[in-house]
């Protein structure tokens, strides 16, 4: 007989609302994930709740209000319809179910579809590029807690990242060679979300991570799960991709917290850089998030831009994220193809 195979999607999370109750719920959920915040439990109590999401929940909420659509947030909205599309490509032989690591649909919620069904396997593919303890790895460790609690664990398999990946490459690259196709840019940019240096430090194998160029000049085992040079991994497969020329792009890092090292280099020390070169043109990336969101649309689309023009640029052009495009439908079918093994049983 053939037995079901369970595909779980996942993302990081979106508020209810962008009113301030409901983001500061939000941040809270967030923040407080160990893997996030990686400082002892009562200091990261304190700092969150009598700190940040009392002073920052007001003012994400209006970030987010600019960001909201009429069918709510971004995130969810194109997360359903990357689910539905994927459901539609896979058939009748896969059940694909999607959710978010923090705040609704949760991750227990959209597992439970496929608690005690008798499925043979679960996919499950947190929808990060790049790996990261704080977002991929969170994310494995509450759907591994979840499950755990099942009388009937049936076989998992998680893709961890998929940063190298060539349909994935694919698909960004064409949305990048669009733009580049209607106008001329000076440079392409590459920003990532950022994170503490210690965490980079954390994860490296046998220490091999120095938050150096020269250790992420290549990709190897070494450096597999350090996020920075995963992150210089995608931004060289999708240059080559579009046959760009050295020194016509560069990386960097946005979205930092609070005043310990976070990995280098920052982008306002890049568009700096870039500004003095006489660089005004600037195509960006953001290939770390595969949906638009508050750190694309209005942290590097609006905000970022306005920097931009404000100091002497001229164009500063985002790249959208891919969202429900059928090229990145594709991309999933195929890693979650490839992955379902034999599930006939005699």
């Amino acid at each position: 007989m053939n037995r079901k195979t369970g595909v779980l999607l996942l993302n990081l999370g979106t508020p209810d609302s962008p009113k301030t109750g409901d983001v500061r719920k939000y941040l809270r959920e967030f923040l407080m994930d160990e893997r996030v915040i990686d400082i002892p439990a009562i200091k990261r109590w304190m700092l969150i709740n009598l700190i940040i999401a009392p002073l920052r929940a007001p003012k994400s909420a209006a970030e987010y209000e600019k960001l909201w659509t009429e069918e709510g947030s971004p995130l969810l909205v194109n997360g359903l319809a990357l689910k539905k599309k994927v459901q539609e490509a896979l058939g009748k032989d896969y059940v694909v179910s999607f959710g978010m690591r923090y705040q609704s649909p949760s991750i227990e919620s959209s597992l439970e579809i496929f608690k005690n069904k008798g499925f043979s396997k679960i996919i499950v593919i947190p929808l990060y590029p790049q790996y990261a303890s704080a977002s991929t790895g969170s994310t494995i460790q509450k759907v591994n807690e979840i499950v755990n609690t099942w009388q009937v664990i049936p076989n998992i398999e998680f893709v961890s990242s998929f940063a190298d990946n060539k349909d994935f490459i694919h698909a960004f690259a064409e949305l990048g060679s669009e733009h580049l196709a209607k106008e001329e840019y000076d440079h392409v940019l590459f920003s990532y979300h950022g994170l503490p240096e210690r965490q980079i430090y954390k994860s490296s194998c046998d220490n091999y991570c120095k938050i150096q160029d020269s250790c992420c000049s290549t990709y190897h085992r070494k450096n597999e799960f350090c996020y920075r040079a995963q992150c210089f991994e995608t931004t060289r497969l999708i240059a080559d991709e579009l046959k760009l020329e050295e020194g016509n792009f560069s990386n960097c890092f946005q979205s930092r917290l609070g005043k310990t090292p976070w990995i280098p280099t920052y982008i306002d020390d890049e568009i700096d850089a870039l500004l003095k070169a006489g660089k005004k043109r600037i195509l960006v990336y953001s290939p770390a998030f595969v949906s638009d969101c508050l750190e694309t649309t209005v942290e590097i689309g609006e905000a970022y831009q306005e920097i931009f023009l404000e100091k002497g640029g001229e164009r500063w052009q985002l790249v959208e994220s891919l969202n429900a495009r059928d090229e990145w439908v594709d991309c999933l079918v195929n890693l979650i193809e490839r992955r379902r093994g034999s599930l006939t049983l005699d």
